[in-house]
């Protein structure tokens, strides 16, 4: 053996120590017995002591401590007093008495108590998932992400000039689009079907210049009759508008107020209902048979061929009865205004006739 080299310890103690007057044995360990009774039974033979002495000591009936030495666990007490008489029993023997109270529970087990899974087993299924579950989750994330930046670059387009202000390149600077050189704009639209066109002015003493009738006669009286009638109120949308389209429909009721609103056919079914809000309104569509029927007739203003007509008058009205108005309203205004134009061309023809007649001097 070299110098410098300890031996190893091996756990064999010297004889000088053994012949020591006050040497005794170290108990044998109760994790090295086979059995926690043939442990305790070891642990007696080399203390030296009784089962007598030993249950004066631990307070323990010596059958007890018979029954832990032969493992026969079934005349024990319960479950309570039998720890407590493990860990006085190896006390009293000079063993480790934790380590005495976990083998007895694990050598009998209180029939009480359920099962539970292993820890080590759940642990290790975790562990070996673990990886597994990682990946799932990042590439979820992956793809969530993904897809949001594929919405949001496939929203992205690059600005396209309008085709107002884009300018063609055949344009030059001063030059007017077109062929000929000139703006050309396209023909008038008509006006919306719910507004209404404003008479046209004609200014005092200029009749007979453009409309061709004589200031003073009847006929320019009659113009001026029929001009100055009072025009009445147009129909104004305030708000949203139900039922059929505007070029089929004469009548529309108009909520002045909040109101009930309910039209039936003639066979009982329900053609509309709604609470109207101030301002809502709804066409009547043409040539239906219906009733209206309403919560409160004043809170509803009627509009014939989008002029004001009233109001509802009762409850029940049926709409065939504000059709036939309208269409009545309809043909009396077509029948004034060819009779004014038919007037307005006669009394032109006479003012041009008075015109071209050579001028009778006396003799």
């Amino acid at each position: 053996m070299r110098s410098g080299v300890m031996a190893l310890d091996t756990g064999s103690v010297p004889e000088e120590f053994r012949d020591h007057p006050d040497w005794k044995d170290p108990a044998p360990s109760i994790a090295e017995a086979v059995t926690l009774g043939e442990g305790l039974r070891m642990a007696r033979d080399a203390s030296g002591k009784s089962l007598a002495e030993l249950s004066t000591i631990t307070r323990v009936h010596t059958r007890y401590l018979t029954a832990l030495e032969q493992n026969d666990f079934s005349i024990l007490p319960s479950r309570v007093f039998s720890t407590g008489y493990v860990r006085a029993y190896a006390g009293a023997l000079g063993v480790d008495e934790q380590l005495a109270v976990e083998r007895f529970k694990r050598e009998c087990p209180d029939p009480s108590m359920p099962l539970q899974a292993p820890v080590g087993v759940a642990f290790e299924d975790v562990r070996r998932y673990s990886p597994r579950l990682i990946a799932a989750g990042l590439a979820l994330v992956l793809a969530v992400v993904g897809w949001n930046v594929f919405q949001r670059v496939s929203l992205m387009r690059a600005p396209h000039p309008s085709a107002l202000t884009a300018t063609p390149e055949s344009w030059t600077l001063g030059a007017v689009p077109g062929q000929d050189g000139l703006m050309r704009l396209s023909a008038p639209q008509p006006a919306p079907p719910d507004q209404t066109v404003p008479a046209f002015y004609i200014t005092p003493g200029l009749e007979a210049q453009l409309t061709g009738i004589r200031p003073g006669s009847a006929e320019a009286l009659a113009a001026a009759a029929a001009d100055a009638a009072p025009v009445q109120k147009a129909f104004n949308p305030r708000g949203a508008i139900y039922g059929a389209s505007a070029t089929a429909s004469q009548v529309v009721l108009q909520a002045r107020k909040a109101a009930s609103l309910v039209v039936r056919m003639g066979d009982g079914r329900v053609l509309f209902a709604r609470q109207l809000v101030a301002g809502e309104a709804w066409r009547a569509p043409d040539g239906v048979s219906a009733t209206i029927d309403t919560s409160d007739p004043t809170a509803f203003d009627v509009y014939l061929n989008g002029e004001h007509g009233g109001g509802l008058q009762a409850v029940l009205t049926p709409l065939s009865q504000l059709n036939s108005r309208a269409q009545a309203l309809a043909r009396q205004t077509a029948a004034a205004v060819a009779a004014r134009t038919e007037a307005r061309e006669a009394a032109a023809i006479e003012a041009q006739a008075e015109t071209a007649a050579p001028d009778v001097i006396p003799g």
